[in-house]
């Protein structure tokens, strides 16, 4: 099997934080540029931060920038999106995404994702 699978979610206050986990099964993720999206019932899926192979460039929505942070430790096959200041707004299931295309490609180019996670914020 070849697949992503994510871990991390959960419920939590606004203000709270949660460690997002994307871990690679099956292949490594070395040379995938890697995604993270969103979608919130009713809603359409977003693009939420995406970091390079290589680890050296990163993007964030304008709406999670500053309280976001992605990373990967390629050691580990896996890339981590840090959430801090959460909102209620920010709840959604979030998926991970690889891609062998650049993070600015379009959503065909993203050859595995992951189950979703579910992250609640509500008080």
């Amino acid at each position: 099997q070849l697949q992503l699978v994510e871990s991390g979610g959960g419920l939590v206050q606004p203000g709270g934080s949660l460690r997002l986990s994307c871990a690679a099964s099956g292949f490594t993720l070395d040379y995938y540029a890697i995604s993270w999206f969103r979608q919130a019932p009713g809603k359409e899926r977003e693009g939420v931060s995406c970091i390079s192979s290589s680890g050296g460039s990163t993007n964030y929505a304008d709406s999670v920038k500053g309280r976001f942070t992605i990373s990967r430790d390629n050691a580990k096959n896996t890339v981590y999106l840090q959430m801090n200041s959460l909102k209620p707004e920010d709840t959604a299931v979030y998926y991970c995404a690889a891609t062998g295309y650049y993070c600015s490609g379009p959503v065909r180019r993203y050859d595995y994702w992951g189950q979703g996670t579910q992250v609640t914020v509500s008080s």
